[in-house]
């Protein structure tokens, strides 16, 4: 492969041990940059293209500095991997531990770990990237933030990127793994039917105040005959059923908050007691969400 098709490849960048290799010294090297045709991104790195980095170029920049066997990591991997509304701006490199690369690259993180990163990586991708069930296993447990760490494992099942199985499986493989127990319970209550982390608060606020846990994901049938999938579930002692729907940030726009109002009234029935409450009351008061439970009939955990 020629030093062109390479760098095409590579985002249009080229590292100086590449550049020696395809004959280019130091002077001729010097001679591109100071024409202004190509642009020192780094010690490492050369751009054969100038003006700002793109976000795919960032990623490649990253990798290409830190030399084999880095990989793009986290969030950044999982972005690469299909993850939605999980964007960070800074780009996560996963790097061996002990390796000094000197002067920090603006808008790159680089983060050291003693696993062996050419078995986390993805074989089928040409930027050296993790795969996603270790890229999220592994910045899910380092977050202070419990829900954080459930809410990325419950959006990567969700967004049909993995399956609770796939991840179940690289947690034992990533042994030791910090908060193993907490993502393996997640993983299995993900696998019961949660789908949001918000369903998870649900049923850690149960497990906190000795309350039945609720059945998820429930399929009705409304009043136009439309499938609708209620977020959680009780049966009542007087028989009725109690249904809660949990409003995350996105139902704050009209067009959601409309949409949510059109949904509870076609799923009225005589027999049936909807409620709502806000991911935001779930994480920063559960105790009166669940003191309205109780209140509402919702009996004690056996």
């Amino acid at each position: 492969m020629g030093w062109r098709e390479l760098a095409q490849a590579q985002g249009g960048l080229l590292t100086r041990a590449q550049l020696r290799s395809a004959g280019f010294d130091r002077d001729a090297v010097r001679h591109r940059i100071q024409t202004e045709r190509w642009a020192s991104r780094s010690s490492v790195v050369i751009g054969t293209t100038t003006g700002e980095l793109t976000r795919s170029q960032l990623l490649w920049l990253g990798v290409l500095h830190a030399g084999a066997p880095a990989i793009v990591g986290d969030l950044t991997a999982a972005e690469v991997g299909g993850l939605h509304n999980w964007h960070r701006d800074e780009v996560t490199v996963l790097i061996p531990q002990g390796m000094d690369l000197g002067q920090p690259l603006a808008g790159i993180r680089f983060v050291e770990t003693r696993r062996p990163l050419a078995a986390l990586r993805d074989p089928g991708l040409p930027l050296p990237t993790c795969r996603l069930e270790p890229a999220v296993l592994h910045f899910a447990a380092y977050q202070n933030s419990t829900r954080t760490a459930e809410g990325v494992i419950a959006a990567a099942v969700q967004q049909g990127l993995t399956t609770p199985a796939r991840l179940r499986e690289w947690i034992d493989r990533m042994r030791p793994l910090r908060w193993a127990r907490l993502l393996r319970q997640a993983v299995s209550e993900i696998e019961d039917g949660s789908q949001s982390v918000a369903e998870l608060d649900v049923l850690r606020l149960c497990r906190q105040f000795g309350l039945t846990p609720p059945r998820r994901q429930t399929k009705r049938r409304d009043a136009s005959g439309r499938i609708r999938f209620t977020d959680c579930e009780w049966t009542l002692p007087d028989g009725r059923l109690l249904v809660l729907e949990v409003d995350g940030a996105f139902h704050m726009a009209v067009e959601h908050w409309e949409d949510d109002i059109a949904r509870q009234r076609a799923l009225a029935a005589t027999d049936r007691v909807q409620i709502r409450c806000t991911a935001r009351e779930l994480r920063d008061a559960p105790e009166t969400i669940a003191r309205d439970l109780r209140s509402l009939g919702v009996p004690r955990a056996a």
